[in-house]
């Protein structure tokens, strides 16, 4: 039987299995895709992705690409609860606006439908010299010491054959053949409520009322259901649930019965309106996170490892984020700068972040339900809050002694932490305003006050000698960087002086806010053999 060898192979080419091959590309890691669907999505499934996510993309080179492949609502605002379209709004959720984000990031939010963004890392992928194999069934996969052998089958010519990873990861979507198949388990509510979708066309523009909606989540006594644009013109799909404990099935949604609901969604019970197709079949929406995100030599991430409500639009951004957080790490084992702990950390730093992004996802689910917003408000975090301000309770970081043990943070005022994300800042330079945000994504980045001397050579020497890329920027009067107010050190939380490590991912490893005379330099290198876990 054929085999073949991979440093990496990720199962599933969604969202995160693709993300996850370009991030490894980015760090040098060409790595090999199976995906057993004969192409990519054809549905649009997930529309959003976050500011946070779009900085990922951006780091890797992919920004301008994303956007160019935006859907045709990029410019809609408006998440609305609703009795039926035309009728009453019974809530509608607050969002940041551009400006607000402009503060937090460099980048915004880019709606783009699944199936436009797929196609766009599986190109990127393959341009990098990444192995990508869709119609490919995984059969078994056996865990080594050295190893996971996986036996696959192409489902285009039945052929069988074995691939021989290193590592693998198992974005294989939320009924996770490879979860199953390592036998872990998962927890949380389970499935939530049953769907069918169906397209349809119409003219919405009375029942809109102005409103240019990404989603309008309808709940009245004869359809419970979320209305969505797809064209931002005559063409709408919209999700009804149904429930099978009390005898209903997909297959009883028939034209008429379809035509029905849309008239009873929008709530003119005379509309003029096609249906497109009634056989798209059922899914479902769930809430649960696997048990443990990680064996020794498998990972899972995306869907896999935590499903939740689409209420938020926060499951596919959490899946990149997944992706994200593994590629480095993947890439400094692999290259043996690391240790094998960096891995571990992989579960202990995005596990906990699972759990709270479904709750929050759970609590807007319940207001699409029919629950009061203000029976949820009290424990809702705001949108700028979970795309940007959760933070790691412990992982690949040198902790700081009497840390807060909080999940989340403040974006607005961001404590610059080890284990949180590094904040957005602008600096003037010779060119131009530069977000330090740009300065991350490919090794580690020590920012230094302008008046940190000389003890960086110490550092930088060690770094050179572990084997990891290290960019020392300086920032402040005389350097290509410079802020003219001292924004620098009151977003970092630093003293004149000081200096903070950030990891490739873009998250705090280590600060210091110690003076000139401080023994920085020992503790940056404790730092890092630290996070290496080489400690």
């Amino acid at each position: 039987m054929k085999q073949d060898q991979t440093p990496v192979l990720v199962v599933g080419g969604g969202l995160t299995g693709l993300s996850a091959v370009v991030f490894l590309a980015h760090h040098g890691v060409r790595a090999t895709l199976v995906e057993r669907h004969p192409d990519t999505s054809t549905h649009p499934k997930a529309r959003a992705i976050n500011p946070r996510t779009m900085e990922l993309y951006r780091a890797v080179g992919m920004e301008d690409r994303v956007r160019a492949g935006r859907s045709p609502i990029s410019g809609n605002t408006d998440l609305v609860h609703v009795e039926s379209l035309a009728g009453k709004e019974r809530v509608r959720m607050p969002n940041a606006s551009p400006e607000d984000i402009g503060r937090i990031s460099p980048t915004q939010w880019t709606l783009i439908d699944q199936n436009q963004l797929e196609p766009i890392l599986r190109e990127r992928a393959v341009e990098a010299g990444a192995d990508v194999r869709f119609a490919t069934r995984v059969d078994a996969l056996e865990e080594t010491e050295d190893g996971v052998l996986v036996s696959t089958t192409d489902l285009s010519t039945g052929e069988s054959s074995q691939i021989r990873a290193q590592y693998v990861i198992a974005a294989d979507g939320s009924r996770s053949p490879l979860r199953e198949m390592l036998g872990i388990g998962a927890h949380g509510r389970g499935t939530i409520t049953n769907l069918v979708s169906f397209f349809f066309e119409a003219d919405l523009t009375e029942a809109l009322r102005g409103r240019r909606i990404i989603a309008a989540y309808v709940n009245n006594p004869e359809v419970r259901g979320t209305i969505i644009p797809i064209d931002n013109d005559r063409r709408w799909v919209i999700n009804v649930s149904f429930s099978p404990d009390q005898g209903e099935r997909a297959e009883d949604f028939t034209e008429e019965r379809c035509t029905a609901l849309v008239r009873a969604a929008v709530g003119v019970p005379e509309l003029p309106l096609k249906i497109e197709s009634v056989d798209m079949p059922a899914w479902d929406i769930s809430a649960r996170v696997a048990d443990t995100f990680a064996t020794r030599r498998v990972f899972v991430a995306g869907d896999a490892a935590h499903v939740m409500p689409p209420t938020g639009a926060f499951g596919a951004s959490t899946g990149i984020q997944d992706a994200y957080n593994l590629a480095w790490k993947l890439a400094l084992v692999l290259s043996g700068t690391a240790g094998h702990g960096l891995l571990e950390s992989y579960d202990a730093e995005r596990r906990p972040v699972a759990e709270e992004t479904v709750r929050q996802a759970m609590l807007r689910f319940a207001v699409r339900e029919g629950k009061q917003y203000q029976e949820v408000a009290a424990e809702l975090l705001d949108e700028t809050t979970m795309t940007f301000g959760y933070c790691y309770r412990s992982g690949a970081f040198a902790a700081e002694e009497g840390a807060p043990d909080a999940i989340v943070e403040d974006p607005e005022h961001p404590a610059a932490r080890p284990g949180a994300r590094a904040p957005h800042l602008e600096l003037d330079s010779p060119d131009g305003p530069v977000s330090v945000i740009d300065l991350y994504g490919d090794g580690f980045t020590l920012l230094v006050d302008e008046v940190a001397g000389r003890w960086t050579g110490a550092v930088e020497q060690e770094a050179a000698r572990l084997g990891i890329a290290l960019n020392v920027v300086r920032i402040g009067r005389g350097t290509r960087l410079w802020d003219a107010d001292g924004s620098f050190r009151r977003r970092y939380g630093l003293l004149a002086g000081g200096a903070v490590l950030v990891r490739p991912d873009g998250f705090v490893a280590w600060r210091t806010t110690a003076g000139r005379t401080g023994p920085v330099d020992s503790a940056a290198i404790t730092a890092l053999h630290t996070i290496l876990a080489r400690t």
